[in-house]
């Protein structure tokens, strides 16, 4: 057989390409790098031993820190939902709504778009573990922020540490063992199921926050452990809620040492982000480098936060002293990650990716603001004006002893000006007014969890603490007495309604009532529960917040809701014995 001489030629130059070909170097695909971000909650920019401080011991985050980048001048809020909310959005907290740490004014408004939404539409998964506190119920809640996973708790505190009750995505579940070795745990198992896509894990801690529960095996190392009491308020600090924080300080970073395992273990590290910062200053008055004020303080030492960013063999072991601020998180990593924000909102912040990365010799000068309750500080690189307009050199004087003469001062005269436009451009965006109004069924969430907290008391009904976040209702003695939650129905429905309770055993035969208008649903209490506070043993200095109780859940019924703004009742419409039922919690599930 005679071959076609085209045909020859055409399968020569046919296998010739496809030999030049595979003779191409390998072009490596270009990976999107992973991000975890962990934030402790009321941890001082004392409260590592990287930044002086000899009694606690935090040798994973002091190596975190050695390894990478280390910022010794970063802000963030003197209170926890701010500088979250700042964290979620790279905007100003104002902007987003934030004025409150409780009932409806820690909520981030629905307008804001979030990290978890920008990272999600450009391919990542998203997840986040532990104190949410910008928002309890759906559409507020974090698996309606761009969050495809979450558990925790989306209170500002809580008051067991020990097995507590939490929710997973919307759903109440019973914690396993300490919440930050149990949240941890849950963050590596996400990362190890999540290791072949990029993904965004949020890891919000909750301590060193009060009640100071700790741990027998951490307690146990700092409870005769000397401390310095030669610090600047070393004449208001209690000894033993220092011990606390520093014990507590101590598991945090044996969780991030566990974090920072995992990633190793998956060969992970060299495409992964590792940031580690807390929310605002220390909880209580301890060594803090001689820093002014501590948390709820505008000041050096309120506002002033460990801020450490590792990423194995591409960010170079460095400290930076240029200012940066919460605001700037997001912006820094959408640029280090090479990604884009497909909304329409203006970030407020700026990409530190040339600091990080020695990209750029000259910074551009900029000024940070601190904001709570009113009260503004405004600092540049080498001064702060502070709330009460007294300005400080913080070159020469970082610790704030001593403001300098006001009137002479061309520094003076720039902050003061540029707080003054801060004050009427951002902070008069915030509606403190607004009426906190709970929403109920919201479309794309199958639970709305009403806490204690939302809820008001009526008659001579109290609430377990001053402070709301995990309180419980008690001293319900009267029929006349009731609940009420004030809540805005978005879809009008059947929703089964679940009270979690406790009762001493002479509540049994009483009758509790849920209301809506004209519907109502009702149940008898059949079963006593009455418990005990929990894991108080675990506590190590005396509290303020709420005790814990083992609160069990007892179904009301189905209830009708109809679209609108209506106030959900609870009654008793008869009471046995001399006290009712407490209540912690209602949990309205829709069910059509």
């Amino acid at each position: 057989m005679v071959l076609n001489p085209k045909l020859i030629f055409h399968l020569v130059l046919g296998f010739g390409l496809l030999f030049l070909q595979s003779c191409k170097p390998e072009t490596k695909e270009i990976t999107k790098p992973n991000i975890v971000l962990i934030v402790s909650d009321d941890q001082g920019w004392g409260d590592l031993g990287i930044n002086g401080n000899p009694y606690v011991h935090t040798p994973n985050i002091d190596k975190l820190a050695e390894n990478g980048v280390q910022f010794s001048r970063f802000y963030v809020n003197p209170v926890c939902s701010p500088t979250r909310a700042e964290i979620l959005t790279g905007r100003y907290h104002p902007r987003g709504g934030v004025y409150s740490t409780s009932r409806g004014g820690e909520r981030l408004d629905l307008d804001e778009k979030t990290i978890a939404d920008i990272f999600q539409s450009n391919g990542y998964n998203t997840a986040v573990f532990g104190k949410w506190h910008n928002g309890s119920q759906p559409p507020y809640h974090p698996n309606n922020r761009g969050f495809e996973e979450y558990y925790g708790f989306a209170s500002g505190h809580w008051g067991n540490y020990f097995s507590p009750m939490l929710e997973n995505n919307g759903e109440v579940t019973q914690g396993n063992g300490f919440i930050i070795d149990d949240l941890t745990d849950h963050a590596m198992d996400y990362i190890g199921k999540n290791s072949d896509q990029p993904f965004f894990v949020y890891l919000a801690y909750n301590t060193p926050h009060s009640p100071m529960q700790v741990p027998d095996v951490w307690w146990d190392k700092y409870k005769d452990a000397a401390i310095d009491t030669t610090h600047r308020y070393a004449d208001k600090e209690k000894m033993d809620k220092t011990r606390a924080a520093y014990a507590l300080c101590e598991n945090l970073d044996w969780n991030v040492g566990r974090v920072v395992d995992k990633l190793d273990s998956l060969k992970l590290l060299e495409n992964t982000i590792v940031i580690y910062m807390s929310d605002n200053g220390p909880n209580g008055w301890r060594w803090n480098d001689g820093l002014k004020g501590i948390k709820g303080s505008t000041d050096e030492g309120g506002v002033r936060s460990p801020f450490i960013m590792y990423w194995k063999e591409t960010l170079k072991p460095q400290i930076i002293s240029q200012i940066a601020s919460t605001i700037d998180i997001l912006p820094s990593l959408m640029d280090m990650a090479g990604i884009t924000n497909p909304f329409d909102k203006p970030l407020d912040g700026v990409s530190l990716k040339p600091l990080l990365t020695g990209s750029q010799e000259e910074w551009k000068a900029r000024n940070v603001y601190s904001h709570w309750n009113g009260r503004v500080s405004v600092r540049n690189q080498n001064f702060i004006l502070d709330s009460d307009n007294q300005l400080y050199d913080l070159k020469a004087d970082p610790e704030q002893n001593q403001p300098i003469a006001q009137a002479t001062s061309a520094a003076f005269t720039e902050l003061s000006k540029a707080k003054e436009e801060w004050i009427n451009s951002v902070l008069s965006e915030l509606d403190r007014d607004r009426q906190e109004i709970f929403p109920v069924g919201y479309k794309d969430s199958k639970y709305t969890l009403l806490p204690a907290r939302d809820g008001m008391p009526h008659g001579g009904i109290e609430r377990s603490s001053i402070h709301p976040n995990s309180s419980f209702f008690t001293n319900w003695t009267s029929s006349t007495d009731s609940l009420t939650w004030d809540t805005e129905i978005l879809t009008t429905g059947k929703y089964k309604a679940t009270v979690y309770y406790t009762c001493k055993p002479s509540a049994v035969g009483a009758t509790l009532k849920l209301k809506q208008g004209a519907n109502e649903v009702s149940t008898p209490i059949n079963e006593a529960h009455d418990s005990d506070y929990l894991a108080v043993e675990y506590d190590r200095s005396p509290r303020d917040e709420s005790y814990e109780k083992d609160y069990k859940p007892l179904e009301i019924g189905v209830i009708q809701l109809d679209k609108g703004h209506h106030p959900i009742t609870m009654k008793a419409s008869e009471i046995k014995g001399p006290e009712f039922i407490e209540v912690r919690l209602l949990v309205l599930e829709r069910i059509d």
